[in-house]
């Protein structure tokens, strides 16, 4: 499975609606906040996680992408 940063922020968006942020107003940060989450916590992802393979013709380490 793909990471996806939108799917993410709905994720987080929804988490905070559950427990009793609002999402609407002008002074609402909900999306903005989701939204920096999950760049953050995708990028941060893609950039430095590692897969370990201990075994068959695949063995190694691999980079999450």
């Amino acid at each position: 499975m793909a990471l996806s940063k939108s799917q993410l922020k709905t994720r987080i968006i929804n988490e905070m609606k559950a427990q009793g942020a609002n999402e609407t107003g002008s002074f609402s940060w909900v999306e903005k906040m989701a939204e920096a989450i999950s760049n953050a916590v995708v990028d941060e992802i893609q950039a430095n996680a590692q897969v370990p393979v201990t075994g068959g013709s695949s063995a190694g380490t691999y980079k999450v992408e």
